[in-house]
């Protein structure tokens, strides 16, 4: 089992038991899965870009990544129905605990000027979702390897009813949220 698993079986989950007064075991929040996604704008004018995306994606994860096209037609951007124009990965189970004690532990920490991710960026429904400028903090990532930078997603689905149960489930799991309240 997973480090970050076994602190979210032992500790976690009878902390926020107790704290919310859930009746019922099932009720405790937990994290279902984690999307990771890389939009490429600049794919329909250059496939490698794509090619590459996937290779950076597989290389973090451990996980074969699916393309994803637009769902609509948008001409201000040149944007055609059906064009490939990104990858993404879902991580469920033990891929899925590895990946966010890689990110909490590893990646988040060397971000440059790090001074903790936004608290606010919930959805209303519990999952958070998370922007990184980079793919160079993942330490899987070899710098001469790479054609260019780029940014992707991380989000975060839980089963919590609220924002409130997910932010406190992410930060007992270690997730380190900036003090700071954003406006």
């Amino acid at each position: 089992m997973n480090r970050m698993q076994e602190l979210y079986t032992n500790e976690v989950a009878p902390s926020l038991f107790k704290s919310f007064g859930f009746k019922n075991v099932m009720q405790v929040p937990r994290i279902e899965k984690v999307v990771v996604n890389i939009g490429l704008g600049e794919a329909m004018d250059n496939p490698k870009a794509l090619d590459a995306a996937t290779a950076d994606l597989t290389t973090i994860t451990t996980q074969k990544p699916v393309q994803t096209k637009a769902r609509k037609s948008i001409a201000n951007f040149k944007l055609r129905e059906g064009r490939l124009i990104g990858a993404k990965v879902t991580l469920r189970g033990p891929r899925m605990w590895a990946f966010l004690d890689r990110l909490v532990n590893i990646a988040l920490p060397r971000v440059r000027d790090f001074r903790g991710i936004s608290a606010n960026a919930f959805d209303g429904r519990g999952n958070y979702t998370l922007g990184l400028k980079d793919q160079l903090v993942f330490p899987e990532i070899e710098y001469d390897k790479i054609d260019k930078l780029r940014g992707m997603e991380v989000t975060i689905v839980t089963s919590a009813d609220n924002d409130d149960q997910a932010r406190a489930l992410l930060q007992q799991l270690g997730m380190p949220f900036s003090s700071k309240k954003d406006a």
